[in-house]
């Protein structure tokens, strides 16, 4: 038997943190999406144990300047993609920089030697990681979720999803459907 399961990476993070946190007796408060303020000092021991518990789930603790800059624009651009509340109406561009309080030519070139990819190929993966969620998720049609992005046809979210994933959007929920009917036939 399959399940097929929907889910919230925010929520299930923040839950994560909120547990551990809790876990080693922190006193602390989440800011935002990957920013977590800590009341007190914590033992090195703690913070390593911490640091450790919090590896076990993905999630890293980041320490220099640069890569928690590199974080904030990775979740800043989450936020714009799957945030449905952060009705982003703006360039990216632009979003970012105000966001961010930096011109987006810095962010650019700190993203690039970091991260060694592009701002825009970033959000480009992340839309269509949301494009596969939602086609999995909600009977949205790709008109529908191609709007909700803001890409400017279908067209163009079908050409960035095939050269993303290297099939069409039709053939991976043809996939998708193939694999529900197994399961249930199974079941």
């Amino acid at each position: 038997m399959k399940l097929f399961i929907k889910f919230d990476f925010n929520a299930i993070c923040k839950k994560v943190l909120e547990t551990k946190l809790d876990q080693f007796n922190i006193k602390y408060r989440i800011l935002a999406f990957g920013e977590v303020e800590l009341l007190e000092k914590i033992p090195s021991e703690n913070y390593e144990a911490l640091n450790a518990a919090l590896n076990d789930f993905g999630i890293e603790i980041v320490e220099s300047q640069k890569s928690i800059l590199v974080q904030k624009i990775k979740d800043a651009i989450i936020d714009m993609v799957f945030n449905e509340d952060a009705g982003v109406n703006v360039k990216s561009s632009v979003y970012l920089s105000e966001k961010l309080g930096h011109s987006y030519g810095y962010l650019s070139n700190l993203f690039s030697e970091v991260t060694y990819t592009s701002i825009e190929n970033f959000i480009i993966l992340q839309k269509i990681e949301y494009t596969k969620q939602l086609l999995l998720t909600t009977d949205l049609s790709l008109t529908e979720i191609a709007f909700k992005l803001n890409y400017s046809s279908v067209a163009h979210l079908s050409t960035q999803f095939k050269n993303t994933t290297g099939i069409t959007p039709s053939a991976f929920q043809r996939i998708i459907s193939k694999r529900r009917d197994r399961a249930q036939q199974k079941s």
